[in-house]
């Protein structure tokens, strides 16, 4: 009797025990499927991954880093509106790690959180904004760029999960980059390391290698830039990340900002208006030109926009004695014409930027590159958010212990004072 009743017991217990195990297979198939592994390929050119470039620095001075707190709490923001894949921009700061930190804490909090990164590295010539002696020589490259890709490595195999794509070098090959432009044969070296470093299994052969450049260092504009290591670069990416900015062309390249005679008689609105669809024709004409010089070199490879944009303050060129190009209205429209472009046509837009930062131009609070961010450094959502705003995304969240409330106390009358025709007739240099 009592025999039976332990081997009663001891099926139970197996009975259970299978149950279990079964229950558990079930619960990983669970989080499997709410987890699938997303690669670049899956990302880009995907409207459901919204890009954007990421820095979160807050202070005048870089050297004073981004916690890990302050991260997680920009994560949360940017993950409320959609946004699922960064731009960083070099490795040489802890800004970075601790960015794919705070992400990797963030999914261990959350199963359910997404974010992937496109890490920056940064390449320079020798002697490149004085770290090495000497002026800048474009021929040669700086000795911290073996040491900015080592790390980038180091971050991509730590953290395989959240980095999907290496840009090497931002704006490096451009050569109105006068302090640190390399020729295209430093940019091409690196590919094919890393390249090579997926072919040995060093790295995931699922990562995308790329380099972040001007529309123009892509052959899409003048043709000194149309050489054999060019050529050789675009065939050895697996994307191509092109920039471009109407916003600065509104200056140095006028032609499509000025009103046109045969809407003189449109109200200032209506010129405004008018003209921010010119300058998204000037964006597409950018991205057709490089894809036009790919195609006539055989590279047949996706063109994703790795960093376009508009300020919202100029005390400079683009001010109240320029081309009048900077505002919140200017950059709204800019900012919902490009989102729409390129979800329709499955581009990736890394939009320049989430959040403002004053250290670009730290002397000068009213410099243009302090001012690209769509969140101010009050907490406050810029124009193009103020529908997020109303509809509730940011109820719960904080930056810098503030809640995300509206500029301007979200009165577009008072926004449209600050809103000026665009101007062409002033000195240019």
């Amino acid at each position: 009797m009592y025999k039976s009743i332990k081997l009663i017991v001891l099926v139970l217990m197996a009975l259970f025990m299978f149950s279990c195990n079964d229950s558990k297979k079930e619960n990983k198939k669970e989080t499997e499927k709410e987890q699938p592994i997303v690669n670049a390929k899956d990302i880009l050119g995907n409207s459901e991954y919204l890009a954007i470039s990421y820095g979160g620095y807050r202070q005048k001075d870089r050297n004073i880093q981004p916690t890990i707190p302050e991260l997680k709490e920009d994560m949360k923001i940017l993950s409320a509106m959609g946004i699922k894949m960064l731009r960083t921009y070099n490795v040489h700061f802890d800004q970075a790690a601790n960015l794919l930190k705070a992400i990797d804490e963030l999914k261990k909090e959350d199963s359910k959180f997404e974010m992937y990164v496109m890490l920056g590295i940064w390449i320079d010539c020798k002697s490149a904004f004085n770290w090495e002696n000497g002026e800048p020589n474009h021929k040669e490259e700086s000795k911290r760029n073996t040491v900015e890709v080592k790390t980038a490595v180091e971050l991509a195999k730590q953290y395989p999960d959240i980095v999907k794509v290496l840009a090497v070098g931002n704006e490096a090959m451009v050569k109105w980059a006068t302090s640190y432009f390399v020729e295209p044969w430093i940019i091409l070296k690196w590919v094919n390391h890393l390249q090579d470093l997926k072919q040995n299994g060093e790295l995931s052969k699922d990562l995308w290698i790329t380099s972040s450049d001007d529309y123009s260092s892509w052959g899409g504009g003048d043709a000194i830039y149309h050489t054999e290591d060019l050529e050789k670069l675009a065939h050895a990416v697996d994307y191509i990340s092109m920039h471009t900015y109407a916003y600065h062309n509104s200056h140095y390249n006028p032609g499509f900002w000025k009103v046109p005679e045969n809407e003189e008689s449109l109200s200032d609105k209506e010129k405004i208006d008018a003209a921010m669809l010119r300058a998204l024709d000037f964006a597409k004409v950018q991205y057709d030109s490089v894809s036009n010089y790919m195609k006539s070199i055989g590279v047949n490879k996706p063109i994703h926009i790795g960093e376009t944009g508009w300020a919202s303050v100029s005390g400079g060129h683009y001010g109240n004695n320029g081309s009048r190009a900077t505002d919140e209205y200017k950059q709204g429209l800019y900012h919902k014409h490009m989102r729409a472009w390129t979800e329709k046509e499955n581009i990736s837009c890394f939009y320049f930027e989430a959040f403002d930062e004053q250290w670009k131009d730290g002397q000068n609070p009213l410099g243009s590159e302090n001012h690209f961010g769509l969140i101010n450094l009050q907490s406050e959502a810029k124009y193009p958010l103020w529908s997020l705003v109303d509809d509730g995304t940011f109820d719960g969240l904080t930056r810098d212990g503030k809640p995300i409330t509206k500029t301007y106390n979200g009165n577009l009358e008072e926004l449209m004072k600050d809103v000026l025709v665009p101007n062409t007739d002033y000195p240019r240099d």
